[in-house]
């Protein structure tokens, strides 16, 4: 290995290294644990802090990440495109379960299909990419409002009305925030006929790298198929591929805010 090619790893090993840090490391542990020459990692270090890569704290002289990588993530992460990264995994989904799942995201008040994975069986619902839908009566509107504040909510309501669509249709903005109360604790949503009759749908949120809602990933199917035996699976099974949707989406779940 030549000597500049040995330097390009030490460097990257010890981004790596702080970045995973986190109440940031001195140069003598950074050396201790990449079993690096002090005076090695003292020299790449300087320069990391010069081009503000790095920052370090006077006080404990240890390195965090500097302004300049952070900068860096975040710009790689908004370019990020959710659906491309939820794909594989609603696939996953669906053959595991044999039920269709679909992506949507939060539009002017309106929950928008971007994404959908239909499944090989006889029960087709009447979902889209591209289809607008109320928040008040589905499960993924429910999840993509969920961290808005009752008075946002509120007035989503006001602007969008509460149209009745389903024998079970929440009516009243009072409910539906009781409702959204039981989004924020469990972390998911469930439709009990609220949009269409005989038809349960169940959603989870997908969060971004800033721990905000970027999405609500959902499944659809008759009541008779989502039954109270097998529905806590299957909800259980959407809030996993959320969870991995979010992680690729460079979200840490110790950040998550809590209602």
């Amino acid at each position: 290995m030549s000597e500049s090619t040995n330097t390009v790893e030490r460097t990257l090993s010890i981004l790596e290294l702080v970045a995973h840090s986190e109440h940031g490391l001195s140069n003598s542990e950074i050396s201790r644990r990449l079993k690096i020459p002090k005076s090695s990692a003292s020299y790449i270090l300087r320069i990391l802090e010069g081009r503000s890569y790095l920052l370090r704290e006077n006080s404990s002289g240890k390195y965090r990440l500097g302004l300049k990588m952070m900068s860096l993530t975040r710009d790689m992460l908004t370019h990020i495109d959710v659906r491309e990264i939820a794909k594989p995994i609603m696939e996953q989904f669906v053959k595991r379960t044999n039920l269709s799942a679909h992506l949507a995201v939060l539009d002017n008040g309106r929950a928008v299909y971007v994404e959908k994975v239909e499944a090989l069986s006889f029960v087709k619902m009447d979902i889209w990419v591209g289809h607008r839908l109320p928040v008040h009566s589905t499960a993924i509107g429910k999840v993509l409002v969920a961290e808005r504040s009752d008075e946002e909510i509120s007035e989503i309501l006001k602007m969008r009305g509460m149209d009745k669509r389903g024998p079970k249709t929440i009516m009243t903005a009072a409910k539906f925030l009781k409702e959204i109360g039981k989004v924020r604790t469990f972390g998911f949503a469930i439709d009990n006929e609220e949009n269409a009759a005989g038809v349960r749908c169940v959603a989870a949120p997908v969060y971004d790298a800033h721990g905000k809602i970027a999405a609500a990933i959902g499944t659809s199917s008759t009541i008779i198929q989502l039954n109270e035996e097998n529905l806590p699976k299957i909800v259980k099974m959407i809030q996993d591929a959320a969870e991995k949707i979010s992680e690729q989406m460079g979200f840490q779940k110790k950040f998550r805010k809590t209602a």
